[in-house]
């Protein structure tokens, strides 16, 4: 392939799709391959129901060095095409997942996290002779150790009232309207909730970026890309599943431009700046009046170090006498304010910081 194939489902094996595709040429790689889940017969309620488990042929392999095999090749694929700054998601259970890990780690990636996906409403375990599956893993792989890469902290933070984001993630399996159904039944076993792809899109990859889903199904990764003003590439060897892929993401209207772009992954990388460079180059003086956030008692004054006294006498940087005074980790550039000379304001004082970075710290 000459062009890079943007906003398309193709049809086809990922194997030998992803290695016609360019190298390095997309940025997010989000994988839900097959489970190899080794179903052995069919699995009954207590009530003699059947379950609609996963069953399908594309799941089915005939050993674990087949597996292996599988996954090796569609992993060395991807690498191919991942950019050397770009981040790999792959999603799986006990039967798959730290086989994939080890693979994963044998072709040089580096990998970042897991993720327990916890399910809200997950299946029970009928026969009662194991614990309730209630969670699948997400395995977060750079390409390469130590390079740069796309991480949202801060929406991430945002997206969780302002806490910091964990690893355990509780959201509710695919079902209601989302779930796909053809005459009735469910259009794809293994169909992942959009809330799922709308957290990881969101906090790995920019408005622009191009994210490829090597294991489409009915196109949930597509989607979320999409409404989130992000480039695609979906690729998926079932003609059906295409064509309801096809079909879901052509009905889905993108989020408008403004409303997709939040903190980025600005703060976590901008300049770092001592606040005592702030009294070195002059945008504050030793002796001025420092004052905390929604709290008029609580003022501190500037030492010439760039260490601020607070009014009991305690010394300390700008984080620890925040620290000090509310008992818990503080970033003191988003807590401490000073009294601006021409309008007699209170500003934050990470206002000097970008004064400083315009002006003394740019020289």
């Amino acid at each position: 392939m000459d062009a890079l194939p943007l906003d398309q489902v193709i049809v086809g094996d990922c194997i030998e799709v992803m290695n016609r595709l360019p190298e390095r040429c997309v940025d997010l790689i989000f994988a839900d391959p097959p489970y190899n889940l080794q179903l052995q017969q069919e699995l009954y309620r207590p009530n003699l129901t059947r379950v609609d488990a996963v069953d399908d042929e594309w799941d089915r392999f005939e050993s674990f060095e087949a597996y292996d095999q599988f996954t090796t090749a569609w992993l060395t694929a991807a690498r191919r095409v991942l950019k050397d700054t770009g981040t790999l998601w792959v999603i799986g259970t006990y039967h798959n997942i730290f086989r994939i890990g080890k693979i994963l780690q044998d072709l040089g990636f580096w990998i970042l996290n897991d993720i327990a996906w916890i399910k809200a409403n997950p299946m029970p375990q009928f026969r009662g002779v194991r614990f309730t599956n209630a969670h699948e893993t997400l395995i977060w792989a750079q390409k390469h150790k130590g390079k740069p890469y796309t991480f949202n902290y801060a929406d991430l933070k945002a997206l969780n009232d302002d806490l910091q984001m964990r690893s355990d993630w509780h959201i509710p399996l695919c079902t209601g309207k989302e779930r796909l159904r053809v005459n009735g039944a469910k259009a794809h076993a293994t169909q992942k909730p959009e809330a799922l792809l709308m957290r990881i899109v969101l906090a790995t990859t920019k408005p622009g970026d191009v994210v490829l889903d090597p294991f489409l199904g009915t196109g949930t990764t597509a989607a979320v890309a999409k409404r989130l003003g992000r480039r695609w590439i979906g690729i998926e060897r079932d003609p059906q599943y295409a064509a309801l892929a096809e079909q879901r993401i052509a009905a889905v209207v993108p989020y408008p431009p403004g409303f997709v772009v939040g903190y980025g992954d600005g703060r976590r990388r901008a300049p770092r700046v001592p606040f005592g460079a702030l009294v070195e180059c002059g945008l504050i003086a030793p002796g001025a009046t420092l004052y905390f956030q929604r709290r008029p008692d609580a003022t501190a004054q500037v030492l010439a170090n760039g260490h601020i006294r607070y009014t009991d006498g305690t010394v300390g940087s700008i984080h620890q006498i925040a620290r000090h005074i509310t008992g818990a980790p503080c970033n003191g550039w988003e807590h401490w304010h000073y009294r601006d000379a021409d309008t007699d304001a209170l500003l934050p004082i990470d206002c000097l910081r970008q004064a400083y970075l315009e002006g003394c710290g740019g020289k």
